[in-house]
């Protein structure tokens, strides 16, 4: 008796949690198939810069930032060092210490499970996870990371080995893919003054560095955004 009114408790959590990944599953879709055209530009790239076969793979498998994963093919490619590639990736994964941090409280398990709950908190889970009043939506979040993580692996595999048929990703426009991306995401987070002011002043600093700094800092030092956007009133 006593374990069939536990399991009759349990069973509605475990149905909430499914509906909840589910949903995050099924919004990440379309950003899914942008992901797939845009992991195979990165491994066209990062084969292009000399990394090999199963570098780039290994490197989507465990790092899982495009960003950070660009920056550094990036620089292999331009002639630069090993040293200024991870260096470049490092400074662009810097706004994971926020994003983990919001998302820390509603992570569930021991560290092992953590640690794979976290992998699955990039940009875009992040965002479509966001409550409203805040909090995160741990269910939705791992949902729309499980899809993106699929995606993002699918599209370096596919460029890695099928990247000479594929040709130059620009000539089909999907260097473009990446801030357009960003900016259908940051529109859905522009719901106050101080969000906007943030994003203004973000994106004015890092238009104002790109010319004079190495590539990673800009994006780096527009989070000072957030800090300049605290001086307006709600």
């Amino acid at each position: 008796m006593e374990a069939s009114s536990i399991m009759a408790d349990f069973a509605p959590a475990v149905q909430t949690e499914r509906s909840g990944v589910v949903a995050g599953m099924r919004a990440a879709v379309p950003i899914a198939v942008a992901v797939v055209a845009f992991g195979a530009s990165y491994g066209i790239l990062a084969r292009d810069a000399g990394m090999g076969m199963i570098a780039p793979i290994v490197m989507s498998l465990t790092t899982f930032a495009g960003s950070a994963q660009f920056a550094a093919a990036s620089v292999l490619e331009s002639g630069g060092a090993v040293a200024a590639a991870i260096t470049a990736a490092i400074l662009l994964n810097l706004r994971y210490l926020a994003i983990g941090t919001s998302v820390a409280p509603s992570l569930r398990g021991g560290p092992v499970r953590r640690l794979a709950e976290g992998q699955l908190a990039i940009d875009e889970s992040w965002a479509m996870a966001q409550r409203d009043g805040g909090g995160i939506d741990r269910d939705r979040m791992i949902g729309a990371g499980l899809v993106l993580f699929l995606a993002w692996n699918a599209g370096t595999v596919a460029g890695v080995l099928g990247g000479s048929a594929l040709g130059d990703p620009s000539d089909y426009g999907l260097d473009a893919m990446f801030p357009a991306l960003f900016l259908a995401l940051l529109v859905g987070q522009l719901d106050g003054p101080r969000a906007r002011a943030a994003a203004l002043a973000g994106g004015l600093i890092a238009l104002a560095l790109t010319p004079l700094v190495p590539p990673g800092v800009p994006i780096v030092a527009a989070s000072a955004g957030a800090v300049i956007a605290l001086a307006v009133r709600r």
